[in-house]
């Protein structure tokens, strides 16, 4: 499994923010009040961070001591949470900063509690962002000796195929 790279997590935020931005200026023209996220989602990224986190130090304390027996599907399983974890975090932030855009680009600023909300979502999902990516570092290992090639034999040239 390849870890998570800068570019899938940009091109989620980049489009998230887009439809964000779309959503509240759709409400808007429909003449709907601007979609304010609830309190209770920043805490929630925080804390499914944080679990995430602990999910994966059983690994990581396992690989690092190496006494340890590693279950393969269950590394695979926090690995792959973790990966979830980071691009849903973008996502969630990308969302966030398109709405925070939208509010701060009108002609008179909405209330503070709606923008406090919206950027605390915004932090929330940043959290998730690097709670998935450090939690999908710590279900890491190295590459074993049985992942390298063997060394050719003296005398045979490699093929280029």
């Amino acid at each position: 499994m390849k870890r998570t790279g800068p570019v899938p997590l940009i091109a989620v935020a980049v489009i998230a923010a887009v439809i964000g931005f779309i959503i509240d200026q759709l409400l808007t023209s429909s003449g709907r009040p601007t979609f304010t996220p609830s309190l209770m989602l920043p805490i929630l990224l925080v804390l499914l961070a944080v679990i995430t986190v602990i999910l994966a130090l059983p690994i990581r304390r396992a690989t690092v001591s190496g006494t340890g027996r590693v279950d393969p599907f269950r590394a695979v399983r926090v690995a792959m949470l973790a990966k979830a974890s980071s691009l849903v975090g973008a996502g969630v932030a990308g969302v966030a900063l398109g709405l925070l855009a939208f509010l701060l680009t009108r002609p008179v600023l909405p209330s503070s509690d709606s923008i406090t909300a919206v950027v605390a979502s915004l932090v929330g999902g940043i959290a998730l962002v690097a709670g998935g990516l450090y939690a999908e570092h710590l279900c890491t290992i190295g590459p074993s000796d049985d992942d390298e090639p063997p060394p050719p034999e003296p005398g045979v040239t490699p093929s280029h195929h």
